[in-house]
Order: structure tokens, then C-alpha cells, then sequence
């Protein structure tokens, strides 16, 4: 008998993020609040793509992922499809 399992996806480089030792603050801002600390934080971190790909296929609509913000990455989607 086989059973199907899904497998949730291997988030275990979220734990080496920088922003994951820095805290949300500054990824998840309030409307109309500067995002240019955490694009600095995020220019910084050795995970960037990763993270910019997980948001991208997941859809995240909220905050700073991968360097780019809520607006940018709308626009990535836009220009990719």
C-alpha cells in the first residue's frame, strides 16, 4: 500500500537569513514606512536568492523578501509572465 505524503518545503535556510537574527521590524514595515534598512540587510545576506525565490513561488505579498519589496516583486511577476 502507498500512502502519498506531501513534503513541506525545506525551509532551513531561513534560519541562516539575516533577518531571522535581526528581527521582522524592519521587513514587515508600516504603510508608507521606508524599506531602505532592511534592503541594506538584505544586500547583505550570503541567502538572498533563495529568499527572493521562495517569495516569488509562494506569493508572498507582504514585506521585504529577497531584497525587493511588496511593489517590486509584483513587477518582477509581471515581467515574467
Amino acid at each position: 500500500m502507498h500512502i502519498e505524503t506531501t513534503t513541506p518545503p525545506d525551509l532551513a535556510w531561513q534560519e541562516e537569513a539575516l533577518c531571522a537574527q535581526t528581527g521582522g521590524d524592519f521587513f514587515f514595515p508600516e504603510p508608507g514606512s521606508s524599506v531602505r534598512e532592511a534592503k541594506r540587510i538584505c544586500a547583505l545576506c550570503p541567502i538572498r536568492p533563495a529568499c527572493l525565490e521562495y517569495a516569488l513561488t509562494n506569493d508572498e505579498r507582504f514585506g521585504v523578501w529577497g531584497g525587493l519589496s511588496e511593489k517590486e516583486r509584483l513587477g518582477l511577476r509581471r515581467t515574467s509572465h
